[in-house]
């Protein structure tokens, strides 16, 4: 488990799908939103929060199709499925590595991104907190999504709109969170919700999606 969490790390920097194209693509959203709403100082700060969710959510999006993909193009998902591991465990060990390379990135830069939309600094703590604590769902229903879609040709734009409305929580108690952080107001209730989303994500979701491969893989 360990050796293919490993490769599943190397193939996703030698792609170029993974920190580049994340950060990149953050790194867009929040640097033309000051352009877009104004340069208002109190503007950017009522509305950074969800902005930066909704970029790292939208990031994360976009090397999805990558997770279970390649491995079906070349043969190496129906030798994961006949391997005496549970499919359950290569499942969860992608989106580790999908984590990893798409939602540890991005969590650790916020804070950086965060400056240009003068985010309130009280909500720093709070924003890198439930990046870490919502990123591992974003990745776990992605998974999830590309278990869904993996014998299909050109997926991606159905694994978007079948992620997409699963997000929506996650990214609801994350930004409120944040949001609540910045103005001092009590976080418990929506960041216990946030935690209670991946939990039951990690718990749940790599039986369906070890079910959905199993069926597409037929």
């Amino acid at each position: 488990m360990i050796r293919l969490f490993l490769r599943d790390l190397r193939l996703a920097i030698r792609a170029g799908g993974g920190f580049g194209l994340g950060l990149a693509f953050f790194l867009i959203v929040t640097v033309l939103v000051p352009f877009g709403v104004g340069p208002e100082n109190a503007t950017l700060r009522a509305i950074a929060p969800g902005i930066l969710w909704v970029g790292a959510l939208l990031a994360c999006l976009l090397s999805l199709d990558r997770i279970f993909q390649l491995d079906y193009e070349d043969g190496s998902l129906d030798l994961l499925a006949t391997a005496p591991i549970p499919l359950e465990g290569v499942v969860a060990m992608k989106a580790a590595a999908h984590w990893v390379t798409t939602g540890l990135p991005l969590t650790l830069s916020a804070p950086v991104l965060g400056l240009l939309l003068n985010l309130a600094p009280q909500a720093y703590l709070w924003l890198v907190a439930t990046l870490a604590i919502g990123t591992p769902a974003l990745s776990m229903i992605g998974a999830f999504g590309a278990a869904l879609t993996v014998g299909l040709k050109r997926g991606g734009l159905l694994l978007s709109l079948l992620v997409l409305p699963l997000y929506v929580p996650t990214l609801i108690f994350g930004s409120e969170t944040v949001r609540r952080g910045a103005e001092g107001l009590a976080t418990e209730t929506p960041l216990l919700l946030l935690a209670g989303i991946t939990l039951g994500a990690m718990a749940l979701l790599p039986f369906a999606a070890a079910a959905a491969i199993r069926i597409n893989l037929r």
